[in-house]
């Protein structure tokens, strides 16, 4: 997860105070109590501008192609308040792994948060609206809050409870499940969700790790979006680069938006996320929609085909080659909709091909023989000519010397 700073309309701030789940390396994130000048979801209030994020992924384009309809996002996460007016029509019956929890509830925000980037419906004198807005989002709620008290009590962050929201999200109808929380120890359970739910035709979305909210500052892999069926999500800041705040690593896929989300925010309205640092929860949540366009447009490709389209078109300086930071780099939601993917497309390999070998030129060899002038008739008389001319001028010359020395001795 991510720590957070966080401003409604127009300008106010606020904070989210992160953690990390002893034990395990599970970065998580809780809401700090609201202030009266912070995001509250006591009064709702709106933002009219839509979310930057869109923009630069060109949702406008990938919306005449695809736009979520009939595919269903879960969000593995702290639950999705459907007290928002921007997920009516939005959501689909979840579950709650927490006891004594409703997956429609969330005290952390989190969950909300990333719901709204995913698929959260126009609502008006509001310009939010999600990157997949006719999707269905299927809220699993993995955890209440992250802080000691809860931990003792068992309702906190989880590996084995993320592995059984997986599980319980790949077995009610989910094609992309979103995970916006990473750890650095690989798990039996957490890889076995994700084996099984691809196997179920669903593809995993997780984060590549947050430096900032990590014991664990190194570089590497992070699960569970390190198994090689996921796609592990780094964040790019508002110049669309990859900065240290998120962790670099060879399991890192593709890179979206994390900085300045405007999103849902809790059972009220809008709210601006992460305006200092770039969040790789987020960045992921962007990811999981653009998959879900994918999933709508091509729903015979599956998981791996789904995850090739976002890595061969991504946007990247070397199309040949992807780096530890942004993987393949930024997500580009548009191309991917309309990429050929028969093994052309530089970039990463497409799922059952493989890269066909360089064609080279075979070298001529040079020939030695003699091969007959097809000229030389004309060149051989061209030749004759010449020197019959040449006879015929010196004859003149001979025999006007001749002549002139007849008429010398005769004088």
């Amino acid at each position: 997860m991510t720590r957070t700073t966080r401003r409604p309309a127009p300008a106010l701030v606020g904070g989210i105070v992160s953690m990390l789940l002893a034990g395990s390396g599970l970065a998580v994130a809780t809401a700090a109590p609201a202030a009266a000048a912070e995001c509250t979801d006591e009064k709702a209030v709106y933002v009219k501008e839509e979310p930057p994020a869109l923009q630069r992924l060109n949702a406008r384009f990938a919306w005449t192609l695809a736009t979520g309809k009939g595919v269903t996002v879960a969000v593995v996460d702290s639950g999705v308040d459907a007290r928002n007016a921007h997920f009516k029509g939005a959501l689909t019956a979840g579950r709650s792994l927490v006891p004594g929890l409703k997956p429609t509830t969330d005290a952390v925000g989190h969950g909300t948060a990333i719901a709204g980037q995913i698929a959260a419906r126009p609502v008006p004198g509001s310009g939010v609206i999600g990157l997949a807005p006719e999707a269905k989002v299927l809220p699993v709620q993995v955890f209440y809050a992250d802080d000691e008290q809860s931990r003792q009590q068992g309702v906190g962050p989880r590996p084995d409870r993320i592995a059984a929201g997986i599980r319980y999200a790949a077995d009610h109808g989910a094609k992309v499940i979103n995970v916006s929380m990473s750890t650095p120890t690989s798990n039996d359970a957490l890889r076995s969700s994700v084996e099984y739910a691809t196997r179920k035709g669903a593809l995993v979305v997780a984060s590549a790790g947050n430096r900032n909210v990590s014991e664990n500052k190194s570089d590497g892999p992070r699960y569970p979006a390190a198994y090689p069926q996921a796609v592990a999500v780094a964040a790019v800041d508002r110049g669309d680069f990859v900065g240290q705040g998120s962790i670099h690593g060879p399991h890192v896929d593709v890179a979206a938006p994390g900085t300045s989300i405007l999103t849902t925010y809790k059972g009220a309205g809008d709210c601006v996320l992460e305006e200092e640092e770039e969040s790789t929860s987020f960045a992921t949540a962007y990811v999981s929609a653009a998959a879900a366009l994918l999933a709508e447009r091509f729903p015979t490709e599956g998981p791996a085909g789904w995850k090739h389209r976002l890595e061969a078109t991504a946007s990247r300086d070397q199309r040949d080659r992807r780096d530890d930071s942004a993987g393949w780099g930024l997500i580009q939601p548009y191309e991917a909709l309309t990429a050929l993917t028969d093994g052309t497309v530089s970039g990463p390999v497409a799922p059952g091909s493989t890269r066909p070998p360089l064609a080279v030129a075979p070298k001529p060899a040079i020939d030695l023989r003699a091969v007959a002038d097809p000229h030389a008739p004309e060149r051989t008389a061209a030749l004759w000519w010449s020197l019959l001319g040449v006879s015929a001028l010196l004859a003149l010359a001979l025999g006007g010397a001749l002549r002139r020395g007849r008429r010398h001795r005769a004088a």
